[in-house]
């Protein structure tokens, strides 16, 4: 079974809302890199007792996410606020090179950090 790293990103966004088995499997699975053995081996239930559990897991984080979209409006802000930040620095630049506006530069600075600050 191949590993979908976005369902890391699922995890931490919806991970509360399965079930403690669900979830401890998929952290065990995706953030400390078990193996579906290992994950059985140490809960004492079969192997594809752990793929059952983790194909169930990832279908219930996928449906939530088709559903909520809160990971995919989470990426599409960071990307859009990196653009913003991108822009008041080409700003910033654009206003040194010819107005020389100190207040063109002050609220190009200001757009910069509030985004900055934001994709934290």
């Amino acid at each position: 079974m191949a590993k979908d790293l976005s369902v890391g990103m699922l995890l931490d966004f919806y991970g509360e809302l399965l079930t403690e088995k669900q979830r401890s499997f998929l952290e065990y699975f995706y953030n400390e890199d078990l193996t579906q053995s290992e994950i059985a081996q140490n809960e004492g239930i079969t192997r594809q007792g752990v793929r059952d559990a983790i194909n169930r897991a990832e279908n219930a984080l996928r449906d939530m996410e088709s559903k909520l979209r809160l990971a995919a409006r989470f990426t599409e802000m960071q990307e859009g606020l990196g653009e913003i930040i991108e822009a008041a620095a080409r700003i910033r630049e654009e206003n040194l090179r010819g107005a020389m506006s100190r207040v063109i530069n002050q609220e190009a600075a200001k757009i910069g950090a509030v985004a900055e600050t934001l994709l934290k």
